[in-house]
């Protein structure tokens, strides 16, 4: 299941792709004015923008609208600031992680990388040339995320919450992005409470605390609801992490969109790794880990990762974190429709479960 289809499809969405649409009109205008390429650089960061499920903005707009919030033009625009943090965050993410093709297709970086290698660079040139202009648009993208919040019909005060929202998204992602970087020079893998904080940080804080909490921010919740909702979301959303961990080594590419053992091929720390490293099989991982993956050292670790128990722990940690988020939401200040429709969230990781 997509990180979008829980969520009921209402007009919100077309509402989101109205703001988007108005603010690269204007800042293509902008860029064209100033030079050819800086607005093909423009649209390619539009793209990014194109198609996806506008999980976050969405998360966003529901809890607006079940505690009642009417002006959905704010509502709107606040959405649509992390629609742009997320898509600054995958831009950097691939950076990072030296990507140049998400699900299958030449991302941002992959693009330019493509028109260097066009021109006659090197190999070594045009990834330097994509990732450059990645790392330019991610920012623009990250900039500008913030500049629609101050455009939020609301007073001022409301205004600070939502901005310190976005930053603590912000913060926090970069935290777990680095953490999640430098993890791999550790020759112990991590504990799983480490994976966790560090799923936390990376991911579970900007798509789906803190959606959450602005949503409520902006409906004028009570703290003891909103902080309700952030702990919601970061649990929540630690349990898909760990869940699509699960994908990442055992995934079935044409249903997931993600590669079976991308993540196996590229060293990262899970939960499931972290368990596997408690037991005899971890010497055999390690050893196939160490070197260069192919598809037969791949499926060889999944046959120990079944055997060491590893892979069955990782399930019920996710199943575990998924039943302490729901819990969250039966409280008595929590709205009824609210958690009947924040529930559906719990689907997302279920259905990860199943990779």
């Amino acid at each position: 299941m997509d990180m979008g289809t829980t969520l009921a499809h209402t007009d919100d969405g077309q509402l989101v792709n109205e703001v988007l649409d108005g603010f690269f009109t204007r800042a293509k205008v902008r860029a064209g004015a100033m030079h050819p390429q800086y607005l093909g650089l423009w649209e390619h960061l539009e793209a990014c923008t194109v198609g996806g499920k506008r999980f976050r903005p969405r998360l966003v707009m529901t809890t607006y609208s079940l505690l009642g919030g009417t002006n959905t033009t704010a509502a709107a625009t606040v959405a649509a600031s992390y629609e742009l943090l997320h898509t600054a965050l995958i831009i950097h993410d691939d950076v990072v992680d030296q990507d140049f093709t998400r699900r299958g297709v030449p991302n941002l970086a992959g693009a330019y990388r493509s028109l260097a290698t066009d021109q006659g660079s090197s190999p070594e040139k045009a990834e330097h040339t994509g990732a450059s202009a990645a790392v330019i648009a991610g920012d623009l993208a990250l900039a500008n995320a913030y500049r629609f919040l101050a455009e939020v019909d609301a007073d001022p005060a409301t205004r600070q919450r939502l901005g310190d929202l976005l930053d603590e998204a912000v913060v926090a992602s970069a935290a777990g992005e680095l953490l999640d970087v430098l993890a791999p020079l550790d020759p112990m893998p991590q504990t799983v409470d480490q994976v966790l904080e560090m799923s936390k940080l990376k991911t579970a804080v900007y798509s789906f605390d803190t959606p959450l909490r602005a949503g409520a921010v902006l409906a004028g919740a009570d703290q003891e609801l909103v902080e309700a909702l952030g702990e919601f979301g970061r649990i929540i959303g630690t349990a898909y992490q760990v869940a699509d961990d699960l994908v990442g080594a055992f995934g079935d590419e044409s249903r997931t969109g993600k590669t079976g053992w991308g993540d196996l091929r590229e060293g990262k720390r899970t939960a499931l790794i972290s368990y596997a490293a408690e037991q005899p099989q971890w010497n055999r991982i390690k050893e196939l880990l160490a070197q260069d993956l192919t598809a037969a050292d791949a499926a060889e670790i999944r046959e120990l990762l079944v055997a060491s128990g590893a892979r069955d722990k990782t399930l019920k940690l996710a199943a575990d974190l998924t039943e302490r988020a729901l819990d969250v939401l039966v409280q008595p200040f929590v709205p009824q429709a609210l958690r009947d429709g924040l529930s559906p969230l719990s689907r997302l990781v279920t259905d990860r479960m199943g990779v």
